[in-house]
């Protein structure tokens, strides 16, 4: 119908009639935060009031929030995992939900632990859809034409494990994909995509990028935006098609797919696609066989108009080799979700990556806000903080995610510390500040995600008279040595290599990192002499793509895979120590003084 038909929106004038009706939506929730939140709270208490964990609390059948709050206690999933335990051993009696538990959703995990797994139920796959179907919506306010062309999106899917129970454990990417909510999705002008379901829905990682990125080049003046979840993802696809583009090349130029790809269903599919092309062909050959690829995103897909892509926390470190192969294309961060709960979106999806802010929407979960002061005391289970409520919360002030779920998770602390930035209507807007475990420490000292990044930032800036960036990195603390130290892998994109950074440079990033960390780690350094010098060892390049096969080897997700900022895995250390090129450190000490007290 007529744009000119449609009821306006706050927002913006929606794109079509079915925009309009999500745009209404988002303005119905925010508007009514409070009732909202008090609605899902009454739902959720009243649906598992007859659960073992809400019963051990003598809840007795209550469904208002003072009751909740002053009888129900905050846990981790360590708290957890005895119940969890039970549901994947074969429990079906009401332990956690009073809804049977349909599969486990397994998070991205780290270097330190298992992966941890969360309990879902069948209705969570419909809530989780809801907020899919708001993203577009939003995005077309901001970017006209999107139902002119399609997506190129990577998406994966990985292997399913199975419990003792036999119910499936699998990431919640995985679960959306294989679902019936993705693959029967109804045709939407707005939301066409590339890749055939049979590409994404293979297992095998390799054929699944192989054909997703064919399709991409096959349909590639169609293309008018390129995406995978996390940025991650879409810089390992670049890097795929520098390793095979003479072999997609050759697809397209004789019309018949690479035997390596063995699955019947895609080769079915691109049998319909794959045509001889050799102008194409021919193309291909001359853009990817060009050492430079600068810019290398908008030369093949000349009518992209973003990159869709998270960038924020972790990810922010691949901003600056994103705008290199794209040329500074927008990357608006669309959603904020997590294996435990979907939480909201970005209204404001065009803004830059350091300025985005997240709107929790209330119908996803009942959200409470725990106070993050860094300097406080923790807290005993007897004299529990008051927590907040979404309605509550103070614009400037930090807090920590606390969630109930439908699924059955009470006052389960995320671990995500978010910085109010503002208000939609009522509903108060987040940015996503860091995740709260300390990565880094010898002894007093405390680095967190957030101040390691700045640190190497601020480190970065001495390469840039070297045209060159840090790619990626890790960490860890080596302790077998005294006095322990900072160990930092970095991952150089030099792209003059006649015109390297010099050792001298490198050492200095080495001090330049450390005057950036916190006192305590500099009093360690300076006065008590209780950590050593920080050191920076670089890698080879392609060795965190080594890195994230490894992890994907033993059953990471490779669409939730994120490079762990810390690791103390064994073979993860001997793999990075096999691969360093050069080893650097701090030529002095950083700048200390005592505090002064009158």
């Amino acid at each position: 119908m007529a744009i000119e038909s449609v009821m306006s929106s706050p927002l913006g004038p929606p794109a079509c009639e079915k925009d309009a009706e999500a745009l209404q939506f988002i303005e119905d929730m925010t508007a009514n935060v409070d009732l909202v939140q008090e609605r899902v709270l009454k739902e959720i208490l009243t649906s598992n009031a007859e659960t073992e964990y809400l019963q051990k609390y003598h809840l007795n059948g209550a469904t208002d929030r003072d009751t909740f709050k002053s009888k129900i206690p905050m846990v981790t999933y360590e708290d957890l995992q005895p119940e969890i335990q039970r549901i994947a051993n074969g429990d079906k009696s009401p332990i956690l939900s009073s809804h049977p538990i349909s599969e486990f959703l397994t998070s991205s995990g780290t270097s330190a632990g298992e992966r941890k797994l969360m309990p879902t139920i069948e209705e969570e796959m419909d809530r989780r859809q809801l907020l899919y179907s708001l993203l577009m919506p939003v995005m077309n306010l901001y970017v006209p034409g999107l139902d002119k062309g399609k997506g190129l999106y990577f998406y994966f899917i990985k292997a399913e494990a199975k419990t003792p129970s036999g119910l499936v454990a699998r990431p919640v990417l995985t679960s959306y994909y294989k679902s019936k909510q993705f693959k029967a999705r109804p045709y939407d002008p707005y939301n066409v995509i590339t890749s055939p379901n049979e590409t994404i829905l293979c297992v095998d990682s390799f054929q699944s990028m192989y054909s997703q990125m064919l399709c991409g080049l096959i349909m590639r003046e169609e293309v008018l935006r390129v995406g995978a979840v996390f940025a991650s993802g879409l810089l390992r696809a670049i890097r795929f098609l520098q390793l095979n583009w003479k072999e997609l090349a050759n697809d397209i130029s004789t019309g018949s797919l690479n035997p390596k790809v063995t699955n019947s269903s895609i080769r079915e599919c691109m049998a319909k696609i794959l045509k001889p092309n050799q102008e194409l062909a021919e193309f291909i050959t001359r853009e990817c066989s060009d050492e430079n690829w600068e810019r290398i995103i908008t030369r093949i897909w000349p009518n992209t108009k973003y990159l869709d892509v998270i960038v924020t926390g972790s990810m922010a470190q691949y901003i600056p080799t994103l705008d290199y192969y794209s040329g500074g294309l927008p990357k608006p961060c669309t959603m904020y979700a997590s294996s435990e709960c979907f939480f909201g979106l970005n209204l404001r999806p065009m803004s830059k990556p350091s300025e985005v802010s997240y709107t929790i929407m209330p119908n996803m979960g009942y959200f409470e806000f725990l106070p993050h002061d860094p300097s406080a005391p923790g807290f005993s289970r007897e004299s529990p903080p008051r927590l907040l409520d979404l309605a509550d919360l103070e614009v400037g002030q930090e807090y920590e995610l606390v969630i109930t779920t439908y699924s059955g998770l009470n006052r389960y602390r995320v671990g995500d510390i978010l910085l109010v930035t503002g208000f939609y209507n009522k509903a108060p807007q987040f940015r996503f500040v860091r995740r709260k475990n300390v990565l880094l420490s010898i002894e007093s000292d405390k680095t967190d995600e957030a101040e390691l990044h700045k640190a190497i930032e601020n480190a970065s800036l001495l390469l840039r008279e070297f045209n060159t960036s840090v790619v990626e990195y890790t960490s860890y603390a080596e302790t077998k040595i005294i006095p322990g130290h900072y160990v930092i892998y970095w991952e150089l994109l030099v792209k003059d290599p006649a015109n390297s950074p010099t050792e001298e440079v490198l050492n200095q990033c080495c001090l330049a990192m450390e005057e950036s960390l916190n006192s305590v780690y500099r009093q360690s350094r300076v006065a008590d002499n209780s950590i050593g010098p920080l050191e920076i060892r670089v890698v080879k390049n392609g060795t965190f793509e080594e890195l994230m096969d490894y992890a994907i080897s033993r059953g990471a997700s490779i669409n939730q895979y994120k490079a762990p900022r810390c690791v103390s895995f064994t073979p993860i250390m001997e793999l990075l120590d096999s691969r360093v090129v050069s080893k650097h450190f701090s030529p002095s000490v950083p700048q200390w003084t005592p505090e002064r007290r009158s």
